[in-house]
Parts: C-alpha cells; sequence; structure tokens
C-alpha cells in the first residue's frame, strides 16, 4: 500500500512537467489557453476527418504560449508536401515532434508507416530536436506483439523518445519497460496515462469529432470507456506506481503523458490537486 506521507520521490516532478494530450477540436485552444500555464507541454493529435491542417492550426495558436508538439501521422503526411510542412512547424517554433502512423489509410501520395516518414525526415537533415515515436505496453487490437516489437526497434535510431500508449496497469507497465530494456532499446519513456476524465463528457466529445473519427475512436477506445468508468481504477495511484516505478533508473522514465480527451480543466485541476497534497 502506498502511503500518503511518503510520496515517491519522482511524483512532484512527473506531475510538474506532465505532458498534456488535446484532440484539435473547437474550442480547444481556448480551453488551454483558460487552464494551462504558459510555457507547459501540449500534444495535439491527428483527426483523419478534420485533416493534417487541424493540428497544424491549433498548434501554431498554441505554439505562441506553450512548447507544442504535433502528432504528424504517417499516413496523412503527403511525401511531396513535407519540405514545407517542416518549414512552417518551424516558423511557428516547434521543435518537437511526434510520428506516429496513424489511423488514416494511406494513400500513394502519403507516408507508408512511421519509419517511413521518420527517414524523410533524416534526408532533410533532422530538422526538429526531439521526435517520439509509438509504445505499446498492452497488445495492439490490429497489431502482432512481434511486430510492434520489430517496429520499435527499427525505429529506434531515429527518434528521441517514446510515447507509451494509454494503460491502465503499473505492473504491465513496469514489466513492458523491462523487456523493452532487454532488447536493448534505451530511449527515455513518457508514460501514457488516463486522465480522471467524466465518461459521460468522454462520450459526448467522442460524437464531436466528426463521424469517421467518432466511430474509430469508439472502436479503439471501447475499453477505456469502461476501465476510466472502474470503481477500482484511480489516476492517482495509477500516477503515484509509476512514480515508484521510475525509481529505477533503469527503465528510463522521463514523464508523464497524460491522456485528457480535451477535459483540459479538470485534468488540472487534478493535477494542482496532487501537487498541493504534496
Amino acid at each position: 500500500m502506498i502511503s500518503n506521507k511518503r510520496p515517491p520521490p519522482a511524483l512532484k516532478s512527473l506531475l510538474l512537467e506532465a505532458r498534456l494530450e488535446v484532440l484539435p477540436s473547437g474550442g480547444i485552444v481556448d480551453r488551454v489557453h483558460e487552464h494551462v500555464a504558459p510555457g507547459r507541454t501540449v500534444t495535439v493529435t491527428a483527426s483523419p476527418t478534420k485533416g493534417l491542417d487541424a493540428t497544424l492550426e491549433v498548434t501554431e495558436r498554441l505554439a505562441q504560449r506553450y512548447r507544442v508538439v504535433p502528432h504528424l501521422a504517417a499516413r496523412m503526411v503527403p511525401r511531396a508536401g513535407l519540405p514545407d510542412l517542416v518549414s512552417r512547424l518551424q516558423e511557428a517554433g516547434v521543435t518537437e515532434v511526434f510520428v506516429p502512423g496513424g489511423d488514416a489509410s494511406g494513400t500513394v501520395e502519403t507516408f507508408d508507416s512511421a519509419l517511413d516518414l521518420l527517414l524523410a525526415l533524416d534526408e532533410l537533415g533532422r530538422p526538429f530536436e526531439q521526435v517520439g515515436i509509438t509504445g505499446y505496453p498492452e497488445s495492439h487490437p490490429g497489431i502482432e506483439d512481434h511486430v510492434l516489437v520489430q517496429s520499435m526497434w527499427d525505429k529506434r535510431e531515429h527518434a528521441t523518445a517514446i510515447v507509451s500508449n494509454m494503460t491502465f496497469d503499473h505492473a504491465m507497465v513496469g514489466r513492458w519497460l523491462e523487456s523493452v530494456r532487454d532488447r536493448g532499446v534505451t530511449l527515455p519513456v513518457h508514460i501514457g496515462v488516463p486522465g480522471p476524465v467524466d465518461p459521460g463528457k468522454l462520450l459526448r466529445m467522442a460524437t464531436t469529432i466528426g463521424v469517421g473519427d467518432s466511430m474509430r475512436f469508439l472502436r479503439k477506445q471501447k475499453n477505456v470507456f469502461a476501465r476510466i468508468a472502474l470503481p477500482g481504477f484511480s489516476s492517482t495511484t495509477f500516477v503515484r506506481k509509476v512514480a515508484q516505478l521510475a525509481a529505477d533508473e533503469r527503465l528510463g522514465i522521463r514523464g508523464l503523458h497524460i491522456y485528457t480527451f480535451n477535459q483540459v480543466g479538470r485534468i488540472e485541476a487534478w493535477r494542482r490537486e496532487q501537487l498541493d497534497r504534496l
């Protein structure tokens, strides 16, 4: 049992530097401005329905006050347009990007995979100081585990950090990190944390991000709704357990990546409450 009198030493720094992931939906810029202090790190996802421009526009607006990390979903990025895309982000002051494969169906004009896009960025001289790739503590519903393992190995030399997909089991996170290190992957990891959100608002948010995105979101997150609502799960307890894992330097935990589902005010109130308790 975790003692409230003796919080894990890493807990404060993890909470102070936690990243917030938002979706590029209407009003999100104003909500971030209202609830998030300038200088924090905010990541902006990619929406197959809204298109890459939605991510770029939100990124540009937020970059005036925050360190913004846009998601460059490979199968949404046109090959011919990559140099202009890079220039646009550099002009906005972006120094870090996150490169997943993405949920969109690729075309002959787009990149095939995250590795494909990472190699193209290398050819452009590695224009961003930091590049994140995806890690999966739990199995991916559409990708075999051995493929995920090989993919991470293939991408390791083209990235600077791993961002883990959302998970609800700290023990599984620990086992996954040990296996990642045993395979020789040494990149630091941001642990994906499901924020303490309102399941009802989560469902309503899913229906506002576009019909195609909503169905895709609901399919991918069908277990998220149930697991966030489970009385046995606590974001607070989960984060404390991750902070305990961070004491093992070999695991290489760099920080927290909080999935807000755009409930930014609720997430930030929770985060500040945890810091106040410390």
